[in-house]
């Protein structure tokens, strides 16, 4: 795949779990496309030194640090960005939480619900909150990142992460189905293996060199932000995990 970047100017783009790993280079990509890119995670640090990057490459950025998971965060900051800007264009729903590798049985409640929390019930308020302003772009793109282990393969010790991930899977594909007559496009992307902290955590003595850079997913994300859908798109990097 060739790696052409879209002209996205005048879009406006909302990317989750922006401060590092395949959001930081998603939010990067799209902001070097001409969007501008507002940019949500947890990490202030993060969210500044993207913000450097992406004014060297001459783009725009808005800063959003917070917590997708705590109380109304969601519905209150659409609210807020529905009175800034007209529509949004495009969401990256990034943002997700590995756990605890650890049997079924031997997971703390507390982090089930913290995974579920992220990975799922705050995909489906994203969904719920910014509905509305998808629906006033002339082209509307909803993106998922997912991975192997959620849906397609059951693995020991992988519980909270992949069932979180076959669920958020299962949303994308309902929002989808539901948006067919619409001009929201659905896609979900499975990266596989790549050279992020999450994996860093699941694959501790695993040499991340041996791993393709987040930055190389960028060809993918630009044909999920410009490619009309009927239902749901899924595109893959790997075949392996």
């Amino acid at each position: 795949m060739t790696n052409d970047m879209p002209d996205l100017s005048g879009k406006t783009a909302l990317v989750t779990g922006a401060s590092r790993g395949i959001g930081r280079a998603t939010a990067l990509a799209l902001a070097k496309a001409g969007a501008h890119v507002l940019a949500l995670a947890r990490t202030t640090g993060g969210l500044e030194e993207l913000d450097d990057e992406i004014r060297c490459v001459g783009g725009k950025a808005s800063l959003i640090p917070m917590d997708l998971t705590e109380g109304n965060g969601i519905e209150r900051l659409a609210e807020a960005l529905g009175e800034r800007f007209d529509k949004i264009d495009i969401i990256i729903a990034n943002a997700a939480m590995l756990g605890e590798l650890a049997a079924l049985t031997d997971i703390e409640p507390k982090v089930w619900q913290k995974i579920l929390d992220l990975n799922v019930t705050a995909n489906w308020r994203l969904i719920r909150a910014f509905d509305p302003l998808l629906r006033k772009s002339d082209d509307a793109h909803m993106v998922f990142l997912t991975s192997r282990v959620g849906g397609k393969e059951a693995r020991a010790y992988w519980g909270g992460y992949a069932v979180s991930k076959a669920a958020m899977e299962m949303l994308a594909e309902t929002y989808g189905e539901e948006t067919k007559t619409t001009n929201i496009n659905v896609a979900i992307i499975d990266p596989g293996a790549m050279r992020t902290s999450m994996r860093a955590q699941a694959m501790p003595g695993e040499d991340p060199q041996s791993l393709p850079a987040p930055e190389e997913l960028t060809p993918l994300i630009y044909k999920a932000v410009t490619t009309s859908t009927d239902g749901v798109m899924r595109l893959s990097f790997r075949d392996d995990v």
